[in-house]
């Protein structure tokens, strides 16, 4: 029995025989699982009145520990976003009073940004709650799946981390 990317790589196997190969199911794969992944989760934050990027900042702001603060530069870098998207959702989340933003005593350069209580509680509930859609989704999957998925994911993009 094969899955939706069997399809598209037996279409272009038909088409294109020598072009197609492992990285095209690697890619389709990973982007299938990450895509279901996301609308589990999105379900469940929109309930919140949250989007991905506001869940995506309180919830690595909630994970450095106490006092659950980072720079606008740090958490960029976490998330994978630019300054400019970063600022957005710094914006939002101020303006929802569930982040604070104060000047870094040591850098006048410099910011920090911080969860407020309400910030930290909100994101407690999402993580705890876009976990558990993630895991109702995967729950079919046997545990010993999802482990060698992970652990070879790991694998691939450890060897990816030395190409650059």
């Amino acid at each position: 029995m094969g899955d939706l990317v069997d399809g598209v790589v037996a279409a272009w196997r038909s088409e294109l025989p020598d072009v197609v190969g492992i990285e095209l199911e690697l890619g389709k794969r990973a982007g299938l699982l990450h895509m279901r992944l996301n609308e589990a989760a999105s379900r469940v934050l929109g309930k919140l009145k949250l989007t991905k990027a506001e869940f995506d900042v309180l919830a690595v702001l909630r994970a450095s520990g106490k006092p659950y603060r980072l720079k606008p530069t740090e958490l960029a870098a976490r998330l994978w976003l630019s300054s400019g998207g970063t600022s957005n959702v710094l914006r939002r989340l101020t303006e929802a009073e569930l982040i604070s933003r104060a000047a870094d005593e040591d850098d006048a350069r410099s910011s920090w940004v911080q969860l407020t209580r309400q910030g930290s509680q909100v994101a407690e509930e999402a993580v705890r709650l876009t976990s558990e859609a993630q895991r109702q989704l995967l729950k079919n999957v046997p545990e010993h799946t999802s482990r060698a998925a992970a652990d070879a994911l790991r694998e691939v993009l450890l060897a990816l981390e030395t190409e650059y």
